[in-house]
């Protein structure tokens, strides 16, 4: 067995975010899997003690496994760019960008990526003004999602008026803006990216979920409810369009490292971007380790080659 590497590597995870006992568990989870290469590894909360503990532990990179704000969305990315500590994944802008949906979507049609039609509320119009003018503008099939929510929080279906006016009220609770999109029928599909020699899209996978329920927290994260078809059972057309379309939003955004991108992808039809996550899940019912399992790469290999790449900016 060779020696252990050197590097003294931070796990940070948890924070303030409602996503934050999942990435406590993702956290732990990587941290384990390093232990394999590194011999020093520390998994930190994400609180007001974590500033003093980088001062005093000499800590030479930082893999966040954060999911939702302020992890995700650029703000701590920004305070390791000032603190001047290197860390795994995308950087502030691409970070900012990909978890806003509005501004990410704004970015992939700008691109020319194939996305639903939608419109966009605010929580000044007030749940009955919004839900009349959505109703007008895209029918009553529609999906309703917070701007800034990872791990499909706060995200309701609307079938009338009614359901509409709920559903956008909840959101609000989350969020000042809103983005609605019209409901697309189609396949659950998920594309993670992985940059080793040029920017990779891994295997294809599916999400299945029992009849009449959907990829939604529960069902991410309870063992056992969702189910992942690896390689996506997808005619070969339409296979590798989702790869070339989540390589185009990865890029599109300036992602770095790694990305998982979701779509619709309706029977016969272009795959329909959904979002892109520069900090995939990385529990045990997890897409993304899936993904590089099927693509070769043991969970330990993958993280490992993550903390080198982040390690090789600093040099």
């Amino acid at each position: 067995m060779s020696p252990k590497k050197k590097p003294s590597i931070a796990v940070v995870c948890g924070g303030p975010a409602a996503e934050a006992e999942v990435s406590r568990v993702s956290g732990r989870g990587v941290a384990n899997a390093l232990l394999a290469t590194y011999e020093h590894v520390s998994v930190l909360e994400l609180d007001e003690a974590i500033i003093d503990y980088l001062k005093e532990a000499q800590v030479d990179i930082i893999f966040p496994v954060l999911h939702g704000p302020p992890g995700e969305d650029g703000t701590f990315q920004g305070f390791l760019e000032i603190v001047g500590i290197p860390y795994v994944g995308s950087g502030v802008l691409a970070s900012a960008c990909a978890m806003d949906k509005i501004v990410a979507k704004q970015i992939f049609r700008a691109y020319g990526l194939p996305v639903a039609k939608d419109t966009i509320v605010n929580r000044s119009e007030g749940a009955p003004s919004a839900a009349s003018r959505v109703l007008d503008l895209l029918g009553p099939d529609v999906v309703v999602k917070p701007s800034s929510q990872g791990s499909a929080l706060g995200i309701l279906f609307g079938e009338d008026l009614k359901d509409l006016e709920q559903a956008l009220e909840q959101a609000f609770s989350y969020d000042e803006r809103v983005l609605v999109e019209e409901r697309i029928e189609g396949r659950e599909i998920t594309v993670a990216i992985l940059e080793r020699d040029g920017i990779e899209a891994l295997p294809v996978i599916e999400i299945r979920t029992p009849p009449g329920s959907w990829y939604d927290y529960e069902h991410r994260y309870t063992p056992g409810l969702s189910e992942h078809i690896i390689p996506a059972p997808l005619p070969e057309a339409q296979y590798l369009r989702t790869q070339e379309v989540a390589k185009l939003a990865h890029e599109s955004l300036l992602c770095r490292d790694l990305s998982r991108v979701d779509f619709i992808v309706p029977e016969g039809g272009e795959p329909i971007i959904l979002e892109v996550n520069t900090i995939p899940g990385m529990t045990p019912t997890s897409l993304y380790p899936d993904a590089a399992r099927a693509a070769g790469l043991s969970f330990e290999a993958l993280v490992a080659h993550l903390i080198e790449r982040a390690l090789s900016r600093s040099r």
